[in-house]
């Protein structure tokens, strides 16, 4: 996506391997769990009853292959983009002493930032270079954190946050690095400029805070990465209520497989709204499930190519319910004809209605009930 929040691609996307292994069901992804089992015979006096319980048990095993392959095979047959990031030498991350204000943080991390350019440049990767002092933005930029490592990771901050009393904190999906991060930055900048011309005390906070997954991996298709993003964070938004203003509303809003890093954060009553966008499950079975004492709301966009992903979890594969089908018990939204890269572009019907969650001006349904 050009202006959109996270991934061209989207974040259901798995190995080929991993496709085939499922349908076949003779190996399975590295670090996952088995999904087809051998049953024993059953035991008795009638050898047609123990055929009868080793076909039952084929079939079971027949048909959690068939779901498992499925999940695999609608990934795979969806667009990806976004190559692996390159090797490149950085500087270490800034660290920073408890009580360290924001206008020192950017500081220090706008100097981190032209530093991991300048190696860039002399290890002989412009492209990356070239993007890092596009983030730099001439010395503009309100990067709360940052670190030039590997696929790297960002949190940047728009509008300011010491002022604001409503904050957003947006999770990017799969295939969001440091070679994609414009795109992410594109949905932050386009939120915080809706929600200006109504609020003007208003913050968005764009959080690459986390490893994501590759479209192209085993990994996108289970909890794994989301349980150590989730780690990280849960005290990142404790924290951030300290930099904005005293009683700042915060609410989080979670795309594709943002929206499994947030169902798995622990955020109590830290966060007022908690909004699942794009998204391909979160690996709970319903909103109640969730450690939040926030508003739980979900919205999918009809152009949106991740309706196609089937919910299921099996033996730790998959990601789940639908957020967006009522039993869920999620808030509705509204997200008009949203493609999945396209929920914070600017003129939608989605980005007026999460800018409305934001703002808490929305008519505020209740979640529908099981």
């Amino acid at each position: 996506m050009t202006t959109g929040t996270t991934e061209t691609a989207g974040t259901a996307g798995a190995a080929g391997a991993a496709g085939a292994a499922g349908a076949a069901g003779t190996t399975r992804p590295a670090g996952a769990a088995e999904t087809a089992q051998t049953t024993p015979p059953t035991t008795g006096t009638s050898e047609a009853r123990g055929s009868r319980g080793q076909r039952a048990g084929s079939g079971s095993g027949r048909l959690r292959r068939t779901l498992l392959a499925s999940v695999v095979a609608a990934a795979v047959a969806l667009p990806v983009s976004a190559a692996a990031s390159p090797d490149v030498p950085a500087p270490a991350a800034t660290t920073f002493a408890e009580g360290t204000g924001a206008p020192a943080r950017y500081a220090a991390n706008r100097a981190a930032i032209a530093e991991a350019a300048r190696m860039a440049e002399d290890a002989g990767r412009t492209g990356r270079a070239g993007r890092l002092r596009a983030m730099e933005a001439a010395g503009t930029a309100q990067f709360l954190a940052f670190d030039g490592g590997g696929k790297g990771r960002a949190v940047e901050v728009f509008g300011d946050l010491e002022s604001a009393d409503r904050v957003t904190v947006l999770v990017p999906g799969s295939d969001t690095t440091l070679d994609t991060y414009q795109r992410f930055r594109a949905g932050a900048v386009a939120l915080q400029q809706r929600l200006q011309a109504e609020h003007p005390r208003s913050a968005v906070v764009a959080w690459l805070g986390y490893d994501t997954p590759g479209t192209i991996s085993t990994t996108v298709l289970t909890a794994d990465r989301a349980e150590q993003a989730a780690a990280e964070l849960g005290p990142f938004l404790h924290r951030l209520r300290d930099l904005a203003a005293p009683g700042a509303r915060l609410s989080l809003l979670c795309h594709s497989y943002g929206s499994v890093v947030c169902a798995r954060t622990a955020t109590g009553s830290t966060v007022s709204d908690m909004v699942f966008y794009g998204s391909p499950g979160t690996a709970s079975g319903s909103a109640d499930e969730l450690a939040t004492g926030a508003r739980v709301w979900a919205g999918r966009g009809s152009g949106d190519w991740i309706a196609k992903v089937p919910h299921v979890r099996l033996g730790g594969i998959g990601l789940g319910a639908d957020p967006v089908d009522p039993a869920f018990g999620a808030r509705a939204f509204a997200a008009g004809t949203a493609g999945h890269s396209d929920y914070l572009k600017p003129g939608t019907e989605s980005l007026d209605s999460l800018a409305a969650i934001v703002l808490g001006t929305t008519s505020d349904p209740e979640a529908p009930r099981a």
